[in-house]
């Protein structure tokens, strides 16, 4: 009996890693982001929808302290899609947030990520300006985060020592 890929794919198998480092990317892409690259595209693919765009909810769950039980935070809105490409190939998009505009073309370039020939070019071109522009991003975030960030102390009293 012949495995599938789908089945031969473990935990530490590094195409499953670099699919979901790309999913990762394009679903906190900025929308504008994903049209741009979109309409750089030279040949823009057809696709038919296997699940069209559609909007839901899904819980949060935490841990206390990042290591204690964890407990249900609360609810998130998703927007999930699937396609598949003229030339076989399936993609997914799960997005936070209501954009179906978002997920569709996540799920897009999920597809043509697939194309080990298209690949190279994609991730030149779309997945790692992405990836850089997050990265800023999230430096500009953190340091806007520092430049509010408040140290408490407690002095010791004289009568307590």
């Amino acid at each position: 009996m012949e495995a599938t890929a789908t089945q031969a794919a473990g935990p530490g198998d590094p195409a499953q890693a670099a699919r979901r480092r790309w999913m990762s990317v394009l679903a906190k892409a900025q929308l504008t982001e994903l049209e741009g690259a979109w309409e750089q595209l030279p040949e823009k693919p057809d696709y038919a929808w296997l699940r069209a765009p559609e909007v839901g909810m899904v819980m949060v769950r935490a841990r206390s302290g990042g290591t204690g039980g964890q407990f249900n935070l609360g609810q998130m809105t998703v927007t999930r899609c699937a396609l598949r490409l003229g030339s076989g190939a399936a993609g997914l998009g799960y997005v936070q947030g209501r954009s179906k505009r978002h997920a569709e073309l996540a799920a897009v370039f999920d597809a043509l990520m697939q194309d080990e020939e298209r690949r190279p070019d994609l991730e030149d071109g779309v997945i790692g300006p992405l990836e850089e522009a997050q990265g800023q991003r999230r430096g500009t975030r953190s340091r806007k985060a520092n430049a509010t960030k408040v140290n408490f102390f407690t002095l010791v009293r004289g009568e307590n020592a």
